[in-house]
This record gives C-alpha cells, sequence and structure tokens, in this order.
C-alpha cells in the first residue's frame, strides 16, 4: 500500500479524497494555485504544495507542476479527482514515465473512451447495445446528410470529442441538417481542437442512467448499480440519485451487466461510470452514451445506498489488490440524492456569482434522524470555509448536500431538510432553486427526462423576501450603532429629541427594490415602517451570528454577517441587502439622468465595444465580461457618452462599476 498520495485537485473533491486517505493512514498531497493558498483542501491535507499562478492551465492542467510536486513530496502515486487531468491520456502516460501510480485506468482505454466513435465501435463488440447512428472516423457531411434516411429523425448531431454539450444538436428534419452540422463542426472545433462529427437517433423523452463499475487488475468487474441523472440544466447535472425510480430489477441487472461488458471491452481496472440513454417511453430498452473513465462527481449517492467508499476501492486497486466484492455481495439498501450547490443566481439567468465566503451553514451529518417513514441521514460534501474566496477561475460548484432514507419520498424530504440548513453567507448560491424544483411534482412522483429542469426554470419566482427582511437588515445596521455607542449617551441612536422620537432611517436595496425603513424606539420595544406600509412592532437582539426579529408577535432568527452587504438567511432562503446613498434631492445634481454598469459577477473584462467618450445610443454593447466560460454582455441602457472603467483583462467583482454613460439630455445641457 502506498504512504502517500498526491490529489491532482481541488475543491470539494480534493477534501473528499484527504478524508479516505486520512482514513486509510495514508499521507495525502494538496496541490494548489495562488488563487487557492487558503483554501480548505489546502489546510486539511497534510502537504500542500503550490503549483502555479490562478489559470488552470498554468496550473492544476500542468503535467510539468504536477510531477514536480509528487518528486518534491516523495508521492508514490497520484489520484486525479475528476475533471481537470483526470481523463488525459498524456498525464497518465507522464505519471508512468516518472514511476509513479496513476488511481484510474489503464492509458489505452482513456484514449479509447475519450472518443466517442471509438467507444462505439469496442463496445458493440461486446454485444453492448448502442444508439443507431452513423458513426466512423473521417465522416464529411456529405457522408451524414447521405447516410440519414438509415437513422431517422430527429437526429442528433455530436462531436467525437470533448463534451458537456458543446457541438451538439438535435435536428428534427432533412432541410435543417446541413446548416446545423456546420454550425456543430465550428463549434466542436473551437471547444476540442477536433470537429469529427457523428450521428445518433435522437431519443424520446430522454432519460440519462448511468452504472457504477469497479475492475481491478485480476480480471474481476463488479458494477454497483444505477443512477438517475435525468435533471440537468444545459448538458450539466444537477440532481442525482440511487437507484433510478424508472428501471424494474430485470433491467437493471441487464444494463448493470452491459456497463461490466464496456468496462472489459477495454481492459478497464478502476472505478469508472458508463452512462446509457434511455426512454422514458420505453424503460426496458437502454443504449450506451459513453464512458467516464474516473470518478463521478455524483459517486456519493451509490455510497450511501450500497455503503462501499469509492475512494478507498480506487487506491487499493491502484496499488495491485483483487476487489473484495463480488457481484453477489453488492446490495442497494435505501434511496440516496444529491444535489449541487453551485455559486450561481438562478434569478439572474443561472449567472456565475462569486465574493468571500462570510458564514457556511451546512446541514446536520452523521447521525440518523428518525421520522415516521424511518431512518434518514445527510452528508454534506465540501470545499469552502468561511474566509474562502469565490473567484472565477474554476468550476462553480462549492458543495454537495446528499441524503440516504429507506425509500425514495423519504429521501426526497430528507435532502429538502438539509437544504434548509444550507446557506453560504457572502455568495448568491442556488439552494432556493433546488428546494423548488423537489417540491415539482413529476420530481416528486419520479416522471423525469432531461429537458425537465430547463422547461421549469421559466416559473421559478426567485427567492421570496419583501419587507421583513428589509426590516431585518435595518435592525441589524441599527443595532450595531448602538453597539457601537459604548458609554456615550448622544450616541444612542434612539431617536430622542423634545417631543416626538425622529426615526432612525436606511435607505435598503433587496433585488430591484428600493425602500427606506424607518425604526423609532430602543431595541427592545420600537416600531418600524417601510415607506408607506403600516407601523408594525419591533422588537430585536443580536447574539454572535444570530439576529433574532420580532415583528408584531412574530419571532424570526436569522443567521447574520456583513461585509457591505448585510446577508441574512433561513431556511435555505438567503438575501443580501445594500445599503444605498439617497437619490439626489434634484434632478440637475451630479450623475442624475446616468446610467451605471455594472458587473453581474466576478469575471475578466475580455472585450470593450466602444472607446471612452464614444457617443452611443441605448442597446449598444459596451463591455463583456467572462467567468467560467460564460460571457456577458453589458449595454448602454439610454443613449448618451461612455465613460469607462476597466479595460480588456482588468478583473472584476459582483456588483464593480464598469462604465457610466452619461445621459444625452444631460449632455446636451452642459
Amino acid at each position: 500500500m502506498f504512504d502517500t498520495v498526491l490529489i491532482a485537485n481541488r475543491g470539494e473533491i480534493a477534501v473528499r479524497v484527504i478524508r479516505t486517505l486520512r482514513a486509510m493512514g495514508i499521507r495525502s498531497v494538496a496541490v494548489f494555485s495562488d488563487a487557492d493558498a487558503g483554501a480548505r483542501h489546502v489546510a486539511e491535507a497534510d502537504v500542500a504544495v503550490r503549483i502555479g499562478p490562478a489559470p488552470a492551465r498554468r496550473s492544476y492542467l500542468s503535467i510539468d507542476a504536477i510531477l514536480d510536486a509528487a518528486a518534491r513530496t516523495g508521492a508514490q502515486a497520484v489520484h486525479p479527482g475528476y475533471g481537470f487531468l483526470s481523463e488525459n491520456s498524456d498525464f497518465a502516460a507522464a505519471l508512468d514515465k516518472a514511476g509513479l501510480v496513476f488511481i484510474g485506468p489503464p492509458v489505452g482505454a482513456i484514449q479509447t473512451m475519450g472518443d466517442k466513435i471509438a467507444a462505439k465501435a469496442a463496445v458493440s463488440e461486446f454485444g453492448v447495445p448502442v444508439v443507431p447512428g452513423i458513426s466512423r472516423p473521417g465522416l464529411t457531411d456529405d457522408d451524414l446528410i447521405g447516410g440519414v434516411a438509415d437513422v431517422g429523425f430527429p437526429v442528433l448531431v455530436k462531436p467525437s470529442a470533448g463534451g458537456g454539450g458543446k457541438g451538439m444538436r438535435v435536428v428534427g428534419e432533412a432541410g435543417e441538417l446541413a446548416a446545423a452540422l456546420v454550425s456543430a463542426r465550428r463549434e466542436a472545433a473551437a471547444s476540442f481542437g477536433d470537429d469529427t462529427l457523428f450521428l445518433e437517433r435522437f431519443v424520446l423523452n430522454p432519460r440519462h442512467i448511468e452504472v457504477q463499475i469497479v475492475a481491478d487488475g485480476h480480471g474481476n468487474v463488479v458494477h454497483f448499480g444505477e443512477r438517475e441523472c435525468s435533471l440537468q440544466r444545459r448538458h450539466q447535472k444537477v440532481i442525482e440519485e440511487a437507484p433510478s425510480p424508472l428501471l424494474d430489477a430485470a433491467t437493471r441487472a441487464r444494463i448493470g451487466a452491459a456497463a461490466c461488458d464496456t468496462a472489459r471491452s477495454v481492459g478497464y481496472s478502476g472505478a469508472g461510470t458508463v452512462e446509457f440513454i434511455v426512454s422514458a417511453d420505453r424503460p426496458d430498452e437502454f443504449f450506451f452514451m459513453e464512458m467516464n473513465t474516473r470518478l463521478q462527481v455524483e459517486h456519493p449517492v451509490t455510497e450511501m445506498v450500497t455503503g462501499v467508499d469509492l475512494v478507498e476501492l480506487q487506491v487499493r486497486i491502484a496499488a495491485g489488490e483483487a476487489l473484495p466484492i463480488r457481484q453477489d455481495d453488492v446490495t442497494l439498501t435505501g434511496h440516496a440524492i444529491e444535489a449541487r450547490v453551485y455559486a450561481e443566481d438562478p434569478a439572474n439567468g443561472f449567472l456565475p456569482t462569486g465574493g468571500t465566503v462570510l458564514d457556511v451553514l451546512e446541514a446536520r451529518v452523521g447521525g440518523q434522524e428518525r421520522s415516521d417513514r424511518g431512518f434518514s441521514t445527510a452528508r454534506v460534501d465540501s470545499g469552502i470555509y468561511a474566509g474562502t474566496v469565490v473567484g472565477s477561475d474554476y468550476d462553480p460548484m462549492l458543495a454537495k448536500v446528499i441524503a440516504h432514507a429507506d425509500d425514495r419520498p423519504a429521501a426526497l424530504r430528507a435532502l429538502d431538510r438539509a437544504l434548509a440548513g444550507t446557506a453560504v453567507l457572502g455568495v448568491t448560491i442556488n439552494v432556493d432553486f433546488l428546494r423548488f424544483l423537489l417540491a415539482d411534482p413529476d420530481v416528486a412522483a419520479g416522471r423525469l427526462d432531461t429537458g425537465l429542469l430547463d422547461r421549469r426554470v421559466p416559473d421559478y419566482p426567485g427567492v421570496d423576501a419583501g419587507d421583513d427582511e428589509l426590516i431585518a437588515a435595518a435592525a441589524y445596521l441599527w443595532l450595531t450603532r448602538w453597539a457601537r455607542r459604548g458609554d456615550d449617551t448622544w450616541a444612542v441612536p434612539s431617536g430622542w429629541r423634545m417631543g416626538e422620537h425622529a426615526p432612525t432611517v436606511h435607505r435598503l436595496r433587496l433585488g430591484d427594490r428600493t425602500d427606506h425603513v424607518y425604526l423609532t424606539g430602543t431595541p427592545g420595544d420600537a416600531v418600524a415602517r417601510v415607506e408607506d406600509g403600516e407601523t408594525r412592532s419591533l422588537s430585536a437582539a443580536l447574539d454572535g451570528r444570530e439576529l433574532v426579529v420580532t415583528l408584531d408577535g412574530v419571532r424570526t432568527a436569522y443567521v447574520v454577517a456583513a461585509d457591505g452587504p448585510v446577508w441574512l438567511s433561513r431556511e435555505g432562503r438567503t438575501v443580501a441587502v445594500e445599503e444605498v446613498r439617497e437619490a439626489p434631492v434634484r434632478p440637475d445634481d451630479e450623475h442624475s439622468g446616468d446610467a451605471e454598469l455594472v458587473s453581474p459577477m466576478p469575471g475578466a473584462v475580455v472585450a470593450v465595444g466602444v472607446e471612452d467618450g464614444a457617443s452611443v445610443t441605448a442597446g449598444t454593447v459596451v463591455v463583456t465580461v467572462e467567468a467560467m466560460k460564460m460571457e456577458h454582455a453589458l449595454s448602454a441602457p439610454v443613449d448618451g457618452i461612455v465613460e469607462l472603467l476597466v479595460a480588456v483583462g482588468d478583473q472584476v467583482k459582483v456588483g464593480q462599476p464598469l462604465a457610466r454613460i452619461i445621459a444625452a439630455s444631460k449632455e446636451s445641457q452642459t
């Protein structure tokens, strides 16, 4: 067995691998970029090595940097996690050449399964069913158009390299195919450096079901059941569960056997996932889609229903041990569901967010909770803690919340409870949207398909917040002023004066709403009013991070933190309330009528569409910001003169002003 293993990754998966290595008595080595110097995985590893600056290509994707870190720390093996170099055959080969063990499959298996055309050919020889289509190397557009009649519409145009939905096109009729091929080749070439395409029949009402396999170097292959991964947004999984509510026992056995044959077709060893597409209309019919030659993000649901530590199996197999489990030993107990927690704003087009984590609330984990439906338990795999800086250099997933119970309805309820106890103050996350999705009737009934989530997005109302949150934020600001008063009687913000007390006034912004909040009295006995609303009785107390507000006799406890905005969290709902300066008294005051363009996400300025001082009309794109491979263009909302505040290459924060448009009407007056 190894005594030192390096984890060539970051975030929650690095923390998760470190946990198993510690349990096995193995010394763990973390690597980190400059952006991750204070990261959780760095703090929890036994040793941590800097490998370069923030950009992934100069740190986590640098094979030379990883090899150097392994040599400096005496590591004997490298665990790649997922993403980054985990499915890079050159990386696996470089480790072997350096005398290091790659905790993953052989180089040949990675190469074959990394080429979707070659993968389909390999598994077909072992009798694994594949989606009908046209897939051979070097297909031209004419070849694809000429052969589509044998496949039948609708068809799915797919690139042979890469993933994540890039280059994929659904084509419903012959007249649309030529244009789809042109655009798909262009996108595939730009994304993967390879414009090879193939066609598959598009399965109607598709469900994404994958099977976890583990194989050793002694010819043993075992599957650990399937996972349902149909709840996806833009081809990225969001909620996963095990087992699938679609499959019966007979189909489960057949699809598991097909997954094992897939592994045998390429001489696989280690942990891997075989992905299948299944029609919701014909659940007994499944087709091979691809194989992920690594651990999957959603592996915890399999661990919770089988009781097996998949990372431990990976390490033992890489060390040459035989699988300690045979197929008959694998049993699925209960149901497990996982939700991915992302730094993104569902109410704002799921744009990536970021900032400094002020506080983290996590679901209670470890012990079991008893309910009328039996026992349930929760698990959190997280890569953050208070002080973590969430930037734009890496994937926006921060954590995973997983629940396990005796059956699926109980697991759904347990996951909702766990999410209600989850919050990240300082960074906007998607937890409220996850709870909205779990409450959907089709999700509750298990009527899933890969398009369901995108169909539900327009119905999402956003976080339910209003007067109570504005008053709570004003109360927090008021209480901090009381706390700062010391022994100075005249500094007490009670509003005392001869006659009627004067209110303390805060002008606050919550989302698109900006209102004044008026507070009068003392924290234990006060009245509050929002703009022209009714006067309400108020008492408020602050104890550490807990803010207790009683409005009209109703008590509400928030977890609170502030770094400018006041962050309030309760029951999985988190809002940020900003105190803003008063609006100009006269319309010709400074900046009246101007429009300010602010960054909706942390990232880098990748384009500036106009010159400083240029005249623009409403709708002109002024600045484009990129974060986590997503671009967002900001346009002038009014006619006017541009005052640029940033340049191409600048790193910007959420809410940072990027440009100001001096209104045309004001300009003409001057």
